[in-house]
């Protein structure tokens, strides 16, 4: 039997947006264009494969059972050809889609971005965020190039590899009356405190490190996302505890001050996941090393 290859990579956007409209969106063709392609992809594999609901669609049985076929043959011919690919920056012209937290678009990306412009200035990025949820990001059926960021419970099709450890400290406003250049365990635990509530296993990781070390917080607020701290701790007496490269930003605000925390809060990894066929993908490997090199400068590794 022979099949329609450009029909797979329809399969799958259908598969994870369950929209025939999104699933149009993210492959840039529109919407009758799809339906066509799955009314031939219905009648090559006899079956009809998703059944429309209320509010999108719903793959059959069939097609959750030759999803990771699918999803593997299209890793397979995709590692193939990329591995027979040259790959010049200077020259290139791609775009990576990629998944970051907002931790990484803070302290990755400008500096990223900043050597694209220098080294590669026709490879462009588009981000799309990353909380916790690995298959929301589409990075495990490799629709997305990466994931940036702390990456917990991964499937065996993705490649994990770290790029950093950071820190932890504390953030108070520059004229605090009770904080000068240190906190004892009492100052912390008697102030109030701004949380950030990241999408995330940062989140939660911050709990349990404070948890295991017996210090308290007392939360005054808690905010989505670290870019709404400076304001609210420049006008407060509050305390905000966040990771050191953000702290180091914001020490360029002189309304601010960063504070070691009373304990050792220790540290947590910044990783990058990505889907097997870019094992040997040139532009990939070379857009991996780049991640690699800007944060081997930003933690201070030689």
């Amino acid at each position: 039997m022979r099949y329609d290859l450009n029909l797979l990579p329809v399969f799958v956007a259908l598969m994870e947006e369950r929209s025939v409209t999104r699933a149009a969106l993210r492959l840039g063709i529109t919407q009758p264009a799809l339906s066509n392609a799955l009314n031939r992809l219905r009648d090559t594999l006899q079956d009809p494969l998703f059944i429309r609901e209320r509010y999108g669609i719903k793959p059959t049985q069939f097609a959750e059972e030759i999803a990771p076929v699918i999803a593997e043959t299209l890793a397979t011919l995709d590692g193939v050809l990329a591995g027979r690919q040259h790959f010049d920056p200077a020259t290139a012209t791609r775009q990576f889609n990629i998944a970051a937290n907002s931790y990484v678009e803070i302290v990755l990306m400008p500096s990223i971005i900043a050597r694209l412009r220098q080294l590669a200035p026709g490879v462009k990025m588009s981000l799309i965020p990353f909380g916790y949820d690995l298959a929301e990001t589409g990075v495990i059926s490799g629709t997305t190039d990466m994931v940036l960021g702390r990456i917990v419970e991964p499937p065996d099709n993705l490649i994990i590899q770290h790029l950093m450890d950071d820190g932890l400290a504390c953030v108070v406003r520059a004229d605090h009356p009770d904080i000068d250049r240190s906190m004892s365990r009492e100052q912390y635990e008697a102030l109030r405190h701004v949380n950030i509530q990241p999408p995330g296993r940062l989140r939660a990781g911050l709990f349990q490190v404070l948890d295991r070390q017996g210090l308290r917080r007392e939360l005054a607020i808690s905010v989505t996302h670290f870019l709404a701290v400076p304001e609210i701790i420049a006008v407060t007496d509050y305390c905000a505890t966040l990771p050191r490269l953000i702290c180091n930003q914001i020490a360029k605000d002189s309304r601010l001050k960063v504070v070691e925390a009373p304990v050792d809060l220790g540290t947590f990894p910044v990783e990058i996941a990505w889907h097997v066929r870019y094992r040997n993908d040139p532009a990939h490997r070379w857009f991996r090393q780049l991640l690699v090199e800007t944060a081997a400068e930003l933690s201070g590794a030689s």
